[in-house]
């Protein structure tokens, strides 16, 4: 959906508005109403109304600090105002009357002054309005050279150190894998008597082993290539419809085997009547597995792992997992989601450091937020948002 304008942008309209939308599917429908809205009330001066789509216009939407879509923000005369909600139409009838005054104590300001100096002034508020706009435009461009810099100096930087990371990072899995697999030839070559080496249960023992770690190098791989594409580059995320709660079970159950292998306990707290979320869902399902992933990781043998979900808003559902590990140092909670950060602690461990940025990267592709706390002097809680789905 591209930014559509009533009147031309600089046309030095007095009174100016903003719609921000995203592309869910009622998002037409609250423009219509909008638009309905707008067209019903009585007005006394002309108006700008713009439409912007904050997936195609990011930046935008960064510029003005906007917390949720939809929202209509005045933008001249000043001040400017938001107004955000499902409600919107209804919060437009009330304070449409205040915007036309504020139009009428504009110009008033303006017509009160002498006629050359009327009339200079009146350039210059026009004058304002085309700078404010062409300033807009040429800092949207720097920030988006400036994203392209980024970008591309990562990923020559990242170039530089993939194949020590994937050497490094891959050894551990497929040298389990390996073995894993060598065990099973050696032990179904037949004994003299012509029975196996390797009990039934041995052989599934051995298969999942080989199993889990070559999903966990798949993992890696996926997590790299696409870390590789740059910090700025758009992820494709297609959002619909979707049940968290069971995602959340499916997820835990797909992880039950590194559970089991370092006796931790694991604890759900998933409300009954939750609302369903607009989300991609293998996208949340690998933000699922990387959180869950590090909590197993870092919480020692026989700890737990909590996952809760909360309805929090209206608009927002907050997923949290808690462990009993080491937790993370108050200095490091915002660094930790940094491209391949890693604490001075873990420099032994295997890891590469990207699997917190990805997820951030994810989230955030949803509109969403991501943080981690430590509520208790052990282990930590990582929380990320995603919006509700309206109709």
């Amino acid at each position: 959906m591209q930014a559509s304008s009533e009147k031309p942008i600089n046309s030095g309209t007095p009174l100016q508005l903003l719609l921000f939308v995203d592309k869910r599917p009622h998002s037409g429908e609250q423009i219509r109403q909008i638009r309905r809205s707008l067209k019903q009330l009585k007005t006394n001066h002309e108006f700008e109304f713009t439409v912007v789509d904050v997936g195609e216009q990011p930046h935008l939407a960064e510029h003005f600090k906007l917390v949720a879509t939809p929202t209509l923000l005045k933008i001249h005369p000043e001040p400017r105002q938001m107004l955000a909600g499902s409600d919107i139409a209804a919060q437009l009838t009330h304070w449409w009357p205040r915007w036309q005054n504020s139009v009428e104590t504009y110009l008033a300001s303006l017509k009160s002054q002498a006629d050359t100096a009327s009339t200079n002034g009146c350039q210059t508020a026009v004058s304002s309005i085309t700078y404010s706009t062409k300033l807009i435009e040429l800092s949207d461009e720097i920030f988006r050279l400036n994203q392209e810099k980024e970008q591309l100096l990562e990923q020559l930087k990242f170039k530089d150190r993939i194949l020590a990371m994937l050497a490094h990072d891959l050894r551990n899995p497929l040298t389990a894998a390996s073995l894993a697999v060598e065990t099973l030839e050696l032990g179904h070559r037949a004994k003299d008597d012509g029975t196996s080496r390797l009990t039934a249960g041995m052989t599934v023992q051995l298969l999942t082993h080989a199993r889990t770690q070559i999903k966990a190098m798949d993992r890696m791989i996926a997590n790299i290539l696409q870390v590789a594409r740059g910090r700025n580059t758009k992820f494709s995320v297609y959002p619909q419809k979707m049940d968290l709660g069971s995602l959340c079970l499916e997820a835990i159950a797909q992880l039950e085997k590194q559970f089991q292998a370092k006796s931790q306990q694991v604890k759900t707290d998933i409300p009954q009547d939750l609302p369903s979320v607009y989300a991609d869902r293998e996208r949340v399902r690998q933000v699922l597995a990387n959180l869950l992933d590090n909590a197993i990781k870092y919480t020692p043998i026989g700890g737990s792992i909590d996952l809760s979900i909360l309805h929090r808003t209206t608009q927002k559902v907050e997923v949290s997992i808690c462990d009993t590990g080491l937790g993370v140092p108050q200095e490091n909670r915002e660094r930790i989601f940094e491209d391949r950060f890693r604490l001075e602690r873990d420099e032994a461990e295997d890891g590469y450091g990207i699997g917190l940025a990805l997820c951030q990267r994810l989230i955030r592709a949803h509109y969403g937020q991501i943080w981690v706390d430590c509520p208790t002097s052990v282990g930590s809680c990582f929380h990320f948002t995603l919006p509700v789905y309206r109709f």
